[in-house]
């Protein structure tokens, strides 16, 4: 079958993707990968076939030029998507949800998917693929999939705010009636529908189906259907570094905060620095990863402290015995998936749910990164390395995710899937 993935140009976003694009392709299945034209060579250097559609602008230029985007809603989800892990119901209002969609319509969403969707729904049209499988707020591929009558579903690698937040917010939707029951995010997808032949479904928004990346333990579910499977990490293209192949002489700590980090050159809440200054005081070896704009304002560093711009993770985990990281999914789950004890300092987006759900495996701890202190920071990372209860229960969680199929494993369900909800155009 032809299986066409799509994602706006976000290379975490795409790096979790890739691998299930491997297995399709190895299965025999004919894969291309969808995006913006600048972020091919990054859908190349993997491997896979590339199709550009659209133009360039993108979310990130926009972050750029307004230094203040990201202060709305941060230290979690922005509006509307923060009430999906809401516990207090009587905060989750109609008028909250629905201005959060109007904002995030506007603000984000047309922003990631407006340059993607012409050329998009035109080369599905030609190209005619069985299954489309998109980034879970790419919503032109959902809308492309329908224009041509492909079986379509996101692909997630993070806490499904999406789902849950549509969720609650057509349940207080249905209880309202005539013009108070407006949709912004229904009314926006629903003229592209309209435009391309069909018509609005809340397969535009949720998919037909949901491959999920996330563990159990760590998701947060709607009542959709979710399609399960073991995340495989991929950073990207890789080399093993010489000093890597050697044993270390004292317990090797890692600390990063991300790809994105270092792609786009920012800095997490709590600093490189100030970490590197706590994790002084104990007898470990410590590698970080710091872009070459962070580095400059790093200043000396210890002589047990190693920076380096890009390693690749499974290499470098499997000679740790903590790691210290912001709580990306891509960063937790791969540690995860090595056994190693975890510090995490979360700050925006789910991290600080995932950290709270995988401090609660016993494993790791968290200290959010607006309460992270040097004394804070030593103190439980010394905890990882002295206490045995750390490295058993970090163990039992690789133990379990080693257990979900794997991407390979996947392959015969998304056949099934494919024959199941394709409609040809």
């Amino acid at each position: 079958m032809r299986v066409l993935f799509a994602c706006y140009p976000e290379k975490t976003h795409f790096l979790a993707m890739a691998p299930l694009a491997w297995a399709l392709r190895a299965a025999g299945h004919d894969v291309c990968f969808a995006s913006q034209p600048k972020f091919v060579p990054e859908i190349t250097r993997a491997g896979l076939t590339a199709v550009a559609v659209g133009g360039n602008r993108d979310l990130w230029q926009v972050m750029t030029r307004d230094p203040d985007w990201l202060d709305n809603g941060v230290a979690g989800w922005p509006e509307p998507y923060a009430a999906a892990d809401e516990t207090d119901t009587s905060a989750i209002t109609w008028e909250r949800l629905h201005d959060g969609y109007a904002f995030q319509v506007t603000r984000w969403h047309k922003m990631t998917n407006v340059p993607l969707m012409a050329d998009l729904v035109e080369f599905a049209r030609q190209w005619r693929p069985d299954l489309v499988l998109w980034e879970p707020s790419t919503y032109a591929a959902a809308v492309a999939a329908k224009a041509c009558g492909a079986a379509h579903g996101r692909v997630l690698f993070g806490v499904d705010v999406f789902g849950v937040t549509r969720e609650r917010f057509l349940r207080l939707r249905d209880e309202r009636s005539g013009e108070r029951r407006s949709d912004p995010l229904a009314e926006w997808l629903g003229a592209y529908a309209g435009k391309y032949g069909t018509e609005f479904g809340e397969d535009l928004v949720t998919g037909q189906f949901s491959v999920d990346l996330m563990p159990r333990f760590l998701q947060t579910e709607a009542a959709l259907k979710y399609v399960p499977v073991r995340y495989t990490p991929y950073g990207g293209a890789a080399v093993v570094p010489q000093w890597l192949r050697d044993e270390p002489e004292r317990p090797r700590v890692a600390l990063t905060t991300g790809l994105s980090s270092a792609e786009y050159d920012t800095e997490h809440a709590v600093r490189a620095r100030d970490v590197l200054d706590a994790l002084t005081g104990l007898d470990v070896e410590v590698v970080a990863t710091v872009s070459a704009g962070a580095r400059e304002g790093l200043g000396p560093v210890p002589d047990r402290v190693r920076l380096v711009e890009f390693v690749p993770m499974q290499p470098l985990l499997a000679t740790c015995s903590a790691i210290v990281h912001h709580g990306g999914f891509g960063s937790l789950c791969t540690a995860a998936l090595q056994g190693v004890p975890q510090l995490v300092l979360p700050y925006d987006c789910d991290e600080p749910v995932l950290a709270e759900r995988l401090a609660a495996r016993g494993g790791a701890l968290a200290l959010h990164a607006t309460r992270a202190t040097a004394d804070g920071i030593r103190e439980r990372v010394r905890r990882l390395l002295t206490e045995p209860s750390f490295a058993r229960c970090a163990e039992d969680v690789r133990r379990e995710l080693a257990a979900v199929p794997g991407p390979h494993q996947l392959v015969k369900r998304l056949e099934d899937l494919a024959a199941r909800h394709r409609r040809r155009r």
